[in-house]
């Protein structure tokens, strides 16, 4: 590798710490304040969440349903404690560290998991609930990124060997990675749209 590509590939490498870094940030900000109103809540049945702007954008009902506790315990906890990963991830990137391969592919499992419990989530949201909860969907919007870039980077950078051939394909798909989550944001938006009319509530 050249200085040249060196130098580009350690600047991509801070842009991913400090892109990481900042989603996981967000994303426990987000899980803290969930379950600060959740134990608000729970001290005072009638307290009204921060979270509640009308009745189909609030985070009330999401908190009170099962869906809310599917482990027995409120799902926010799950947040506060995963959303520590990235940050650190981020940081240890920052300050130089390397990560093993066997790393990033737990590293992916746990995103995995978290992906596919926030589309979990989206849907019993969504159809069943019938809310948007703001402080959730916040946390939606962190995981879909490290989500697909999660996915798709550790091959594209070489943390994760490929052989020739899967190298440049997990190159050319890194290139669309953005895309891919836009177009992710906007199937959300879309079906909470034709779902909720979620639209009508911000422009009365």
């Amino acid at each position: 590798m050249t200085l040249e590509g060196s130098s580009l590939s350690a600047l991509r490498s801070r842009g991913y710490a400090i892109l990481s870094l900042v989603l996981g940030a967000i994303g426990w900000f987000a899980s803290f304040e969930l379950i600060t109103e959740y134990v608000k809540k729970l001290k005072d049945p009638g307290y009204i969440p921060n979270c509640s702007v009308s009745v189909i954008v609030t985070c009330g009902p999401n908190m009170d349903s099962p869906q809310g506790s599917l482990f027995g315990f409120s799902n926010t906890i799950l947040g506060v404690a995963a959303f520590v990963v990235p940050i650190l991830i981020g940081a240890g990137i920052l300050a130089g560290a390397r990560f093993s391969p066997w790393f990033w592919r737990i590293y992916q499992l746990g995103l995995l998991g978290g992906f596919v419990f926030v589309c979990w989530l989206q849907v019993q949201s969504i159809f069943y609930l019938g809310t948007l909860c703001p402080w959730c969907m916040v946390v939606w919007a962190v995981m879909i990124p490290l989500w697909w870039i999660g996915l798709v980077r550790p091959y594209a950078v070489g943390d994760i060997p490929l052989g020739g051939a899967g190298r440049r394909f997990a190159r050319a798909a890194y290139g669309w990675v953005w895309v891919v989550i836009v177009v992710n944001y906007l199937i959300i938006a879309t079906v909470a749209q034709l779902q909720l009319n979620w639209f009508a509530e911000f422009s009365r």
